[in-house]
């Protein structure tokens, strides 16, 4: 027998960072779990560097907690609501908690650069409703990333520019590996219409089990129970 499907279920985005995921997800008007708190601090000793440099990869998956980002979807997916990190990616630290209540909304989006690396787990739980992958022109990302990790205050400049510059040449490769991991690429009129398309499909009710099968389940249940 097929289990019931959740009450909600999530849309993953993902995408290079500064594609215009945020943004993007704001315009939406649908609940949004901010995937990039879900960041590992800055003293964690599992943090990986950047080959040949002292710098923390940051755009590296080893550096975010795929674990404690999957668990708060399915909790949303199957109550409601979860508590979430609050994280200062100035600071590379945890700085508070917060509540997230998604109320009675179908479908929810959870973005964030390492969205695509838990499609396949989302999909295994049953509660993946679309995975997509924000493409653009690297230049046009680089520009807006730069923009907003300086206005932020987000890390020094010299590392903000390191960290542009090769994310600019690693652009097409960071699609084709969020692709391949099953996220689906597109631009923003797209990603938006299929966003639009999945909210809309409501999930099938969970079916009853007929009074007959369900007494003798129960019948069942009550001899295995006695030995």
């Amino acid at each position: 027998m097929s289990s019931p499907s959740p009450p909600a279920r999530v849309i993953l985005l993902a995408g290079p960072s500064g594609s215009g995921k945020s943004s993007l997800a704001a315009r939406t008007g649908l609940p949004v779990l901010r995937l990039d708190d879900f960041y590992k601090e800055g003293d964690d000793p599992t943090l990986p560097l950047v080959p040949d440099s002292t710098d923390i990869d940051w755009d590296s998956a080893l550096s975010w907690d795929a674990d404690a980002a999957l668990a708060a979807i399915e909790e949303l997916c199957r109550t409601g609501r979860t508590t979430v990190p609050v994280y200062s990616i100035a600071t590379s630290a945890r700085v508070d908690t917060e509540a997230l209540d998604i109320a009675r909304t179908p479908v929810f989006l959870a973005e964030g650069i390492f969205a695509a690396d838990i499609v396949a787990r989302c999909r295994e739980s049953g509660v993946l409703a679309d995975a997509l992958c924000l493409r653009g022109r690297p230049s046009t990302t680089f520009r807006r990333r730069l923009t907003r990790d300086l206005r932020e205050g987000r890390k020094s400049v010299g590392f903000l520019l390191r960290r542009g510059w090769r994310l600019m040449r690693a652009e097409r490769a960071i699609v084709a590996r969020q692709t391949a991991l099953g996220a689906y690429p597109c631009g923003r009129a797209e990603a938006l219409g299929r966003i639009t398309a999945a909210a809309s499909v409501r999930p099938a009710p969970a079916r009853s089990v007929p009074s007959a099968v369900a007494g003798t389940a129960d019948s069942a249940a009550r001899t295995a129970g006695g030995r």
